[in-house]
């Protein structure tokens, strides 16, 4: 389990560093949303995936489940929800000022 769990992490960090080297705004967002789900993934498969086991201790149980992994997970979560959509709402105000989401078209010309 562990083993498909980091190849599903590695293609998605093949993808997000794909999507990160594009032109568009929108694909350079999809590559950080993409970035960080495969970070998740990451740090899940960091934490020994136990399947049937609780994630606290109690009287009785001798096996258990590491809940730091999953509470940075839930946190990071929160966080890249909030820079993803912080990171849409400046690309749609970028592409309505400039009319282009191209990047090349929106660094602007050496002259300027």
């Amino acid at each position: 389990m562990e083993i498909l769990m980091s190849i599903l992490a590695g293609i998605l960090f093949a993808t997000a560093i794909y999507n990160l080297l594009q032109k568009q705004l929108l694909r350079i967002i999809i590559g950080t949303v993409l970035l960080s789900h495969g970070a998740h993934l990451f740090i899940l498969t960091m934490g020994q995936l136990k399947t049937g086991k609780p994630p606290i201790i109690v009287e009785g149980v001798e096996q258990y489940t590491d809940p730091l992994p999953q509470a940075l997970i839930l946190t990071s979560i929160v966080i890249s929800f909030g820079v993803t959509s912080l990171l849409l709402v400046l690309s749609y105000r970028a592409s309505k000022l400039n009319e282009s989401d191209n990047m090349e078209e929106l660094r602007g010309s050496e002259h300027e």
